[in-house]
């Protein structure tokens, strides 16, 4: 049953591994791995000096944190808001409309937040005009996009996330509640002394995965919404749309590998050092 997904991650991850040598290359199609000129960290050296691998690794590491923290939070607030619902047809309801953005593309998405947004003809700013409010120029203005995307990043993936906790809470035993009612506990103490504590465990191997993908950027969220806006580059480039760039725009194959390859080293220290400082808090909670 395990040989699939082993076989997907050898074919897919592993083997791949291999073209890590080409961010040490001025690679060439022509030349291929084996025939391109090697120029050793000339292509680290050009990514460094060209002013954006701080902003870049920046704009990753906030974003991604204020993604895993926001989707942490509301996907456990969530998932007890559930488990307290007691009409199922009503649960249910909720549960399928909080998952239903999770299977919407961010193609999709960005057509509707544009179409709400945009500055001359969004429903948004129609409605603001309506009342005689000036409108919002939500593609020229930086600071609206560190609240927009937490919130579109929530909206998509919190059923996602809730349905991982609710799982969880499930998986209580009830014993323990039918204890606390017999002791006289409140619905709000049930869930502060038993439902969370619980959930801890759960929630920090949750975290730990979540910091493997803190340098890697939802690429398709942030191009799809961004897209090449240079008014918004500054404040919403990541590591991803950099090197998707450096691939698309000037077919610079070792730039892009460069900048791939000091992503996974940088993750790879994030991952260790979390899991470090976890294994001192809690060894039974660690990854490894």
């Amino acid at each position: 049953m395990f040989a699939p997904i082993a076989i997907y991650f050898v074919i897919f991850a592993y083997i791949p591994m291999a073209g890590i040598v080409m961010a040490f290359q001025s690679y060439t199609v022509k030349g291929g791995i084996f025939g391109s000129e090697w120029v050793g960290f000339d292509n680290f050296s050009y990514f460094f000096q060209s002013g954006k691998a701080w902003l870049v690794t920046r704009n990753t590491i906030i974003y991604n944190a204020a993604f895993l923290t926001c989707y942490t939070l509301f996907s456990i607030l969530a998932a007890v808001v559930i488990s307290e619902i007691r009409l199922k047809w009503f649960k249910k309801l909720s549960q399928t409309l909080m998952f239903l953005p999770y299977f919407i593309s961010w193609v999709t998405v960005s057509a509707f937040v544009y179409n709400f947004l945009n500055y001359e003809y969004g429903i948004v700013n129609r409605l603001l005009a309506f009342f005689n409010v000036e409108a919002l120029d939500i593609y020229s203005t930086t600071w609206y996009w560190y609240l927009l995307l937490p919130f579109l990043y929530v909206w998509k993936w919190v059923g996602y996330g809730s349905v991982l906790y609710l799982a969880a809470i499930v998986g209580i035993d009830q014993e323990i509640y039918e204890a606390a009612t017999i002791d006289g506990a409140s619905k709000f103490q049930k869930i502060t002394k038993i439902t969370l504590p619980l959930l801890k465990p759960t929630m920090i191997i949750l975290l730990l995965l979540g910091l493997g993908r803190i340098m890697r950027g939802e690429f398709d969220m942030f191009y799809q919404l961004i897209g090449n806006n240079g008014l918004l580059m500054d404040a919403t480039d990541i590591i991803d749309t950099l090197a998707f760039r450096s691939l698309m725009g000037t077919a610079d194959f070792g730039m892009a590998s460069s900048v791939g390859f000091y992503q996974s080293v940088l993750t790879l220290i994030i991952i260790l050092g979390a899991n470090w400082l976890v294994r001192r808090y809690d060894k039974d909670q660690a990854l490894f």
